[in-house]
């Protein structure tokens, strides 16, 4: 999602950025003519919008690029499974390794990881596959209810 031109909701500064710059990477990057929101939409036949996540968040192991969701949608069967987060992680080659976090129901059992592992790969690509999966007490959203993708993976990259 980008705009061309202001709006009424278009956030003009943050707060404790005083020279702007913080804001000004955030929306602008290198291109000041255009207000970059971060999210990925889609215009419908009917002149609707999907949006799809964040384009911040999408993952690029091995040059493939993954979006989070598809992770996501691949782990919702699993009955033992409440919830997960996915972020990439800069590996010392210079590559991304995907990381999975699972927010249990109830103890993890049995081979859960491998099936996790192996749901993935049948059902997207071996790419998509995580290189470490960890069972979590909780998954971090936003006030608005969004995954907190880009923070945990900012984290796990030492930024």
């Amino acid at each position: 999602l980008v705009c061309l031109n202001s709006f009424p909701s278009m956030p003009i500064r943050f707060r404790n950025d005083p020279d702007g710059e913080v804001y000004q990477q955030t929306y602008f990057g290198e291109n000041m003519s255009m207000w970059k929101h971060g999210d990925y939409i889609e215009e419908t036949k009917n002149r609707g919008f999907v949006i799809h996540g964040r384009s911040d968040s999408t993952l690029n192991p091995g040059g493939v690029r993954i979006g989070t969701a598809e992770i996501y949608r691949q782990v919702e069967g699993f009955r033992n499974v409440e919830d997960c987060l996915a972020v990439g992680r800069k590996s010392g080659s210079g590559d991304v390794d995907v990381i999975l976090f699972l927010k249990m129901k109830s103890e993890m059992e049995g081979d859960l990881i491998e099936d996790v592992k192996r749901r993935i790969r049948e059902g997207l690509t071996p790419r998509h596959v995580p290189k470490y999966v960890y069972a979590v007490k909780d998954v971090p959203y936003t006030l608005s209810g969004k995954k907190v993708e880009v923070a945990v993976t900012r984290i796990m990259n030492g930024e």
